[in-house]
């Protein structure tokens, strides 16, 4: 029987990394987006459609990739990462910052072309500009977010390739799931997904009821 302090470990430690990673999803993938949204540039529409298909990047094949980096005779094999939680974050955040990326520059797109000259024609810099333009897109940004952490919070392949799944140190509730199927314990295994739903739920019923309240504003 799995113990209540071990739910609340691999709990704990699946908000750390999930959570982790789509902040550091959202630093990355908030400024490019916003560059590839604003920016007039040779190669522009190739880079999008380079994030538009890293939305849509298979988790497994990110966890083979960053496996294959972070292993000992890989690039960054130095560093030892390999089968730690900094390797799931490192995998989930190359499966979440794509998404961040593509959202942000298409809310971005989606303003009215005339606003950000008339910022600039009212005095406004660059950066002032900017921050303007993400005040008008706050909600579908908010909703980048939300996707963000979706695509991370519920993902096995990568956590389960670059982590391995070991017990209180890389097991997180997506990875405690496949385990306890692979050993025919089906009600362990339903009732870890019924914690990783109402979890998933929680956060982002918060996240949908600060949305809603930006719009009302």
């Amino acid at each position: 029987m799995i113990f209540d302090s071990e739910i609340f470990q691999v709990t704990s430690l699946s908000l750390q990394v999930s959570g982790l990673a789509t902040i550091i999803s959202l630093l990355i993938g908030l400024p490019f987006g916003t560059w590839l949204a604003l920016g007039k540039f040779h190669g522009r529409s190739f880079i999008l459609s380079i994030v538009n298909t890293g939305m849509a990047l298979p988790p497994v094949v990110v966890g083979l990739v960053v496996a294959m980096t972070l292993w000992r005779s890989g690039p960054l094999g130095g560093l030892r990462l390999i089968y730690t939680p900094w390797a799931i974050v490192i995998a989930q955040t190359v499966i979440s910052a794509p998404v961040v990326m593509g959202l942000t520059a298409a809310a971005l797109e989606a303003l009215d072309p005339r606003l950000q000259q008339q910022l600039l024609g009212l005095g406004a810099s660059r950066t002032q500009m900017v921050w303007h333009l993400w005040r008008e897109a706050r909600l579908p940004l908010l909703a980048a977010v939300m996707a963000g952490f979706g695509s991370v919070i519920s993902e096995v392949g990568a956590s389960m390739m670059v982590g391995g799944n070991i017990r209180g140190q890389t097991r997180v509730l997506t990875t405690a799931i496949v385990l306890e199927t692979s050993k025919g314990e089906f009600e362990k295994a339903l009732a870890l997904s019924a914690l990783l739903l109402i979890i998933t739920y929680l956060i982002n019923l918060a996240l949908t009821w600060i949305q809603q309240k930006g719009a009302r504003k």
